[in-house]
């Protein structure tokens, strides 16, 4: 596939590094735009970025000169594949601009998560909602749209939860979150609050749990998507753990499973196998029968930190079974799923005529 010149907004934060660490050398994408706030704008990135990741930062990008983050001010070509990486409050100012001029945010922020008309998405589990941007006024208007991901402790569920769902029925759900320290960014939490702590609150969380496991494992119906008929209970702990969110599941399903039949389901789940996406993992779900598996340290680059791994599977003596799920928050969480989002619109062919508007009658055709 002919590389696509692909810019991202929030260049210099958490997120952002992990866009740009796996973007570089993508057979498919190339960086040729960084952008970010008033006070990073004008600096080279290597100026402008205090760089955390465990690999160097490339040369050619430390060299980069950061853009001021609207589409107005772009100096030179604007890309028309944006990689966001916002808080949600910016994000929701930020991301409809870009859309307005003909781009595809491909975005990783809640702002956008639960509007109708907005896919979220995580590849394996449901792919068939990306029609659901022919419905958006800016596709229509402008030939651009946008796309997220979920929250990083939603994705490793729900990639667990999919092929179970899709065999038994989900009827009711419990899940205890232990999410790692970078899930709150740079300089994240402070060190006296979380070192020998456990913190039973981070804002937003345990709602996000909720509402986007309805929506991602929902079915897409007309130019909306009907949510999973299922309860959800969310309790969401920030713990001292670098990177790596762990998460406690309860299930009841709708009909009876043996063990056999829940590793079978876990085992044949490989949606995207044969469709040739980088960054796609052979198997999504990996189990492991050691007693004391899953571990942050141990388990969470598995996939290239783009699988989910599951152990302690076990009878539940108050709903069916319960085991426990373990992803890599940055990578799997946030940057790596946006990036898998990208490869899966690019196969489908949705960023290929960018900038140009599809039109009222044409969005409804294809959503019909």
């Amino acid at each position: 596939m002919e590389r696509r010149r692909v810019g991202i907004l929030g260049a210099t934060g958490m997120v952002g590094q992990r866009f740009i660490q796996l973007l570089h050398n993508h057979p498919w994408f190339e960086i040729t735009w960084l952008a970010a706030s008033d006070r990073s704008a004008g600096k080279t990135y290597g100026e402008a970025c205090k760089w955390k990741l465990d690999t160097a930062l490339p040369a050619t990008i430390a060299a980069m000169k950061v853009q001021p983050n609207v589409p107005e001010l772009c100096e030179g070509e604007l890309p028309k594949i944006i990689f966001a990486a916002l808080d949600a409050d910016i994000a929701r100012e930020l991301e409809p601009k870009f859309a307005a001029a003909g781009c595809a945010v491909i975005s990783n922020s809640s702002a956008f998560r639960m509007v109708a008309d907005v896919p979220l998405v995580v590849p394996e589990v449901n792919a068939s909602h990306l029609p659901l941007i022919e419905a958006q006024s800016w596709r229509r208007e402008s030939g651009g749209f946008i796309v997220t991901n979920p929250n990083c402790s939603a994705i490793g569920l729900v990639l667990a939860l999919k092929p179970l769902e899709e065999r038994f029925g989900i009827e009711s759900l419990f899940v205890s979150t232990m999410q790692a320290v970078s899930g709150a960014g740079y300089p994240g939490v402070p060190s006296l609050d979380i070192l020998g702590n456990v913190v039973p609150f981070i804002k937003n969380e345990e709602e996000k749990m909720q509402e986007e496991v309805g929506k991602l494992l929902g079915h897409l119906s007309g130019d909306s998507v009907a949510m999973l008929d299922a309860k959800v209970s969310a309790h969401c702990n920030r713990v001292a753990v670098e990177d790596g969110h762990t998460e406690c599941v309860s299930i009841k399903f709708r009909k009876k499973a043996t063990r056999e039949e829940i590793l079978a389901a876990w085992s044949e789940f490989a949606p995207l196998r044969g469709e040739g996406l980088p960054t796609a993992p052979e198997f999504p779900v990996e189990f492991d029968a050691a007693v004391d598996r899953p571990q942050p340290k141990l388990d969470r680059m598995r996939g290239n930190g783009m699988a989910a791994t599951v152990g302690r599977l076990r009878e539940c003596s108050l709903l069916d079974w319960k085991f426990v799920v373990l992803s890599h928050n940055t990578i799997r969480g946030a940057a790596g799923a946006a990036l898998l989002n990208a490869e899966v619109l690019a196969r489908m062919g949705k960023l290929d005529k960018l900038g140009v508007p599809t039109g009222a009658a044409q969005g409804q055709a294809v959503l019909a």
